[in-house]
């Protein structure tokens, strides 16, 4: 049996298939219930006014909509915000624009990281005559 502290409310608790303790999931499973009667009777509402009216961290909200508990399908106005810059969105983790930047930044990055390893490669290679020391000069650097 493993035991665990609770990452909700702190309190020691063995360890099972969920990550929290058996109090905190009744809780959760509470606030779930809140976000669902709320949008049943609200279809139009945002997350905003969901998080205003049951008192659920939009935190949790967007983490019942990511595991699937609530449908972004029936609730048109329903978003959850980007965890790069907080946009909301429907769909990924990301708007847009900050899944663009994060893409940008790693095509430079491996293109930095190819320009550097073939400069290097045939600096080296060009610079002495030998194999050996092509093998001095790549373990030097």
């Amino acid at each position: 049996m493993e035991l665990d502290n609770c990452p909700r409310c702190g309190k020691l608790f063995a360890k099972n298939f969920r990550d929290v303790c058996p109090a905190c999931i009744k809780a959760i499973d509470n606030e779930y219930a809140l976000c669902a009667d709320y949008l049943r009777k609200h279809r139009g509402a945002n997350i905003t006014e969901l998080n205003a009216a049951t008192d659920v961290s939009i935190k949790q909200i967007t983490k019942f909509i990511k595991e699937g508990r609530i449908s972004l399908v029936g609730a048109p106005n329903l978003m959850y915000p980007c965890e790069m810059c907080g946009t909301l969105v429907r769909e990924h983790n990301q708007c847009e624009s900050c899944r663009a930047k994060l893409l940008n930044e790693v095509g430079r990055a491996k293109q930095g990281l190819s320009d550097k390893d073939g400069k290097d490669d045939k600096e080296a290679y060009h610079s002495s005559g030998s194999a050996a020391s092509l093998y001095r000069n790549r373990n030097n650097n």
